[in-house]
């Protein structure tokens, strides 16, 4: 059994939509993608700088056309799909929940309301790398801070008000290290309340088709049978934790040989290697250009011959 993973905010590189270029109808899609995100996909892909696609408002729709471009050059057939924060909006599309246009438009809205959420008030975000994960969370908690994001492989992020994460920074837990994160707020917090109902009056609009393949949920790792479900959990994402750690399990669980990661690849690919190591560890193919699909489509073929 194989897995499609779709990264989230943070992975981004500048040009790094160029070489897919090159794939026919890759830049006609681009550019009707970006009518209906809002922004210049074409642009933010291939000649923005990182200062530029570092903008929340941009960097979601580019990061989830992105999983859906390299993402139909794939044969889905049995995978098992999750996405990290907005890249559940991608995996939804690739799992038939949402069309491709649905997704590209909910996340023009989602990262529009999320930066403007942003800059309601002055909040950030740190990773907490090392430590108990208990005593971890409790410290956050502590401080009045929030676990945004729990990745498993010993990295949780902390969210919430600036000063209070200052202070957490300067009384870390035991055994743990604290790192600043260059975003431009709390996100999966309750900051992002007006984002959420924002984004919840969009989706109201939206009829939702029950998954077509197995597919993850960042609320709590479970595979989600009904699209109306998972369109309400999309949702809510915006306010609720990611529990990426979950998803990893989940991962494991259901016997998965083989993980490929939509470009642009490499963070996903990096904690599942740190969380799923040792004996039965799953093969990874990072898909950053089109001259990763034949590696891609060889461990497709390979890992659903094991299924039969």
């Amino acid at each position: 059994m194989f897995a499609v993973l779709s990264p989230g905010q943070g992975s981004q590189k500048p040009g790094f939509l160029t070489p897919w270029l090159d794939l026919p109808g890759a830049e006609a899609r681009l550019t009707d993608w970006s009518a209906l995100a809002g922004v210049d996909l074409l642009h933010l892909g291939t000649k923005a700088d990182a200062e530029e696609i570092k903008d929340t408002a941009r960097t979601q729709p580019l990061l989830v056309a992105a999983a859906l471009l390299a993402g139909e050059h794939l044969p889905l057939g049995g995978a098992v799909i999750a996405g990290h924060s907005v890249g559940e909006l991608g995996a939804a599309a690739l799992a038939g929940v949402l069309s491709a246009e649905t997704s590209i438009t909910l996340a023009g809205v989602r990262g529009r309301e999320m930066a403007a959420a942003c800059a309601l008030e002055p909040t950030g975000m740190s990773a907490v790398l090392g430590g108990d994960p208990d005593e971890v969370v409790a410290a956050i908690e502590k401080h009045g801070l929030f676990p945004a994001n729990r990745n498993g492989a010993g990295q949780i992020v902390a969210a919430g008000a600036l000063p209070a994460l200052a202070e957490f920074a300067a009384a870390p837990p035991a055994r743990a290290r604290v790192i600043a994160l260059k975003v431009a707020g709390a996100f999966h917090t309750p900051f992002m309340a007006p984002a959420e109902t924002a984004l919840a009056a969009v989706a109201s609009g939206i009829t939702a088709a029950d998954p077509a393949r197995t597919l993850l949920s960042n609320l709590d790792g479970t595979a989600v049978g009904d699209g109306a479900e998972m369109l309400r959990r999309l949702v809510r994402q915006v306010t609720a934790p990611v529990r990426w750690d979950l998803c990893m399990r989940a991962l494991k669980d259901l016997g998965v040989t083989g993980i490929i990661e939509l470009p642009p690849a490499g963070t996903l690919a990096g904690l599942v290697k740190r969380e799923l190591k040792g004996e039965g560890a799953p093969e990874i193919v990072t898909l950053n250009t089109p001259d990763d699909l034949p590696a891609a489509l060889d461990l497709i073929a390979r890992t659903e011959g094991e299924t039969r």
